[in-house]
């Protein structure tokens, strides 16, 4: 048995660590697993070497907004620890992670007890609460909280809260191809940013422009969903070909070679949330699930859901003792 905890989160993106970063305040002992190797999620960063150079690629989440005035308030205590920053080649109300995207979510899980590289396999209910079955390790909990892609929820929860589980499964969402491009010298092609609503590109932008990012010119190109559709397939290095040709043929820059480049594929890219949900808890089962997905398919909305879950999590509470 590798622990025991009040709370159980699974999942150690925005959505999971800004759910344990409320409920931590209430004195409860809280788990966050995650299979990756490490903070990020969507707000992933990819650390390459080029030449001699260290660069870092923020290959999912370009940038973020703080409309909400309690996120806001979090990003501005972001902006003084410095882990945050404006952006505003990508607009008045952009921000970025500094000195990358991760930069965030490595500040929110340093105080909470997060397990990286541990997939939750399995939920079993028992008579004291949950036991998560994670490979080699095995957790109990008296509530877990899913906060995954809608996909991945769904088959999570499908044996053990199939009306949640039915729920997530009601939710499509669209892959997105992300190439990381570097280059010895910068590229002939002025704007720091690309949008198209229309083409093979719906987004491109110089990553080395962003706030304290040091080191070679490089960009981070996202492709549409249905040119993604239509990669899918593809090997990592024949993706990322293809979408350094049509950004040059987008912006019409001239071809260059670069020094570094490589691609992630983004399956559960831009979910097609649920408006009004926001999150969701089974106070008879003591399970819930946040993410994106139930709010709105950005950054903001990741953390907006996991804070409704925890409140819902506490009202349950408080109306289970009064």
């Amino acid at each position: 048995m590798d622990g025991h905890s009040d709370f159980l989160i699974i999942g150690g993106g925005m959505a999971g660590l800004s759910a344990a970063s409320a409920l931590a305040r209430t004195g409860q002992s809280i788990i966050v697993l995650d299979k990756g190797r490490g903070p990020g999620g969507r707000m992933a960063a990819r650390r390459v070497e080029i030449g001699a150079a260290q660069v870092s690629f923020d290959h999912g989440a370009q940038y973020f907004t703080a409309r909400d005035p309690e996120f806001r308030e979090i990003v501005e205590a972001w902006e003084a620890a410095g882990v945050a920053a404006r952006w505003p080649a990508a607009g008045d109300e952009a921000w970025v992670g500094t000195p990358g995207m991760n930069a965030c979510v490595k500040a929110m899980a340093q105080s909470l007890d997060v397990r990286w590289g541990v997939r939750a396999e399995r939920l079993e209910r028992t008579l004291q609460g949950w036991r998560i079955d994670a490979g080699d390790h095995t957790f109990t909990a008296g509530t877990v909280l899913v906060a995954v892609p809608a996909e991945q929820a769904a088959v999570l929860l499908a044996e053990v809260a199939p009306d949640l589980a039915m729920l997530a499964a009601g939710v499509q969402s669209a892959p997105c191809w992300a190439a990381m491009a570097g280059f010895a010298a910068p590229l002939a092609y002025a704007p720091d940013t690309f949008r198209s609503d229309t083409g093979p590109v719906s987004w491109a932008a110089r990553n080395s422009a962003k706030p304290r990012r040091l080191g070679a010119e490089t960009w981070v190109i996202h492709a549409s969903p249905s040119r993604s559709r239509e990669l899918i397939d593809l090997p990592k290095e024949a993706a990322a070909q293809t979408l350094l040709a049509d950004f040059c043929a987008a912006t019409g820059t001239a071809p260059a070679v670069p020094e570094h480049l490589d691609a992630h594929r983004w399956l559960y890219a831009l979910p097609q949330a649920i408006k009004g949900e926001g999150a969701r808890f089974d106070a008879m089962l003591r399970i819930g699930i946040a993410g994106d997905w139930l709010h709105s398919p950005r950054v903001e909305g990741a953390w907006l859901s996991g804070r409704a879950l925890a409140e819902r999590v506490c009202q349950e509470r408080l109306a289970s003792t009064s």
